[in-house]
């Protein structure tokens, strides 16, 4: 954790959920979030471990911060969720969708299940997160929702067709609903990462990094804190001018 005397006031005093916070690129997220003055709630599912240590790492900072298990595929947990962070925080300003699940199989081999799976989590997950705090952020004129596609939604990788068109169709709500929520000063952006080093890619075989590596100029991974400031410039009001944009640092990977 940063010391106190590097903390910055980008987001000071707004409150924040981040889902899939607690760990990878939505930990490191609710980290910079913190770091820069708001207050945060991590939304996980079944992750109680991770968790908990995310949040007694955020708490040195602030103590509001706050930890719900939550399947934001379900209407009914995310509607209980949110009255619960509201609650505590009194409004929510930021929400970063981040929270996702993986579908590794080859496409005549995925099931209907194996797709909703997918489906439920990424991307009508964002939804029902997202139609939570709009109106909120409508009513108080100020609002940011960032939500995390991929890379590799422009571009497709194999054996993952759910997740990708996931995180495609990621990049399709954010535009939508950035068009209605501007005029009401509430900014919707995406945040499309390249190959970033989570626990997600360090399951992947030896053969699947060895293909995937020489693809990125710069000859590594991204880490998960070199997406986070990104994340802040889209939350902050540095970029009040970002709307309906899809950013994505990525190593250089959309190069080759």
């Amino acid at each position: 954790m940063v010391k106190e005397s590097q903390l910055s006031e980008r987001l000071r005093d707004k409150r924040a959920i981040v889902t899939g916070g607690s760990r990878g690129i939505g930990a490191a997220i609710a980290e910079a979030f913190v770091m820069e003055g708001a207050s945060v709630a991590i939304i996980h599912s079944n992750d109680h471990v991770r968790a908990e240590q995310t949040l007694a790492m955020l708490k040195e900072v602030d103590e509001k911060c706050l930890v719900l298990d939550c399947d934001i595929s379900d209407p009914q947990q995310v509607r209980n969720g949110f009255d619960v962070v509201q609650s505590q925080f009194g409004r929510i300003d930021i929400l970063v969708n981040c929270a996702a699940v993986g579908g590794g199989s080859r496409f005549e081999d995925a099931t209907l299940d194996d797709w909703n799976r997918v489906l439920g989590v990424n991307l009508t997950g964002a939804f029902l997160m997202s139609r939570s705090c709009y109106p909120t952020m409508k009513k108080n004129k100020w609002g940011r929702i960032i939500n995390i596609s991929s890379q590799w939604a422009f571009s497709g990788w194999f054996e993952a067709a759910a997740y990708f068109a996931s995180k495609a169709g990621l990049i399709g709500l954010t535009r939508s609903l950035a068009v209605e929520a501007a005029p009401f000063g509430v900014l919707v952006n995406c945040i499309a990462p390249g190959a970033t080093l989570t626990d997600a890619l360090r399951s992947c075989t030896p053969e699947y990094l060895a293909r995937l590596l020489p693809k990125i100029p710069l000859g590594r991974f991204g880490m998960p804190e070199e997406i986070a400031p990104t994340a802040v410039l889209l939350a902050s009001e540095a970029g009040a001018y970002y709307v309906g944009q899809t950013l994505s640092p990525n190593g250089g990977d959309v190069l080759r």
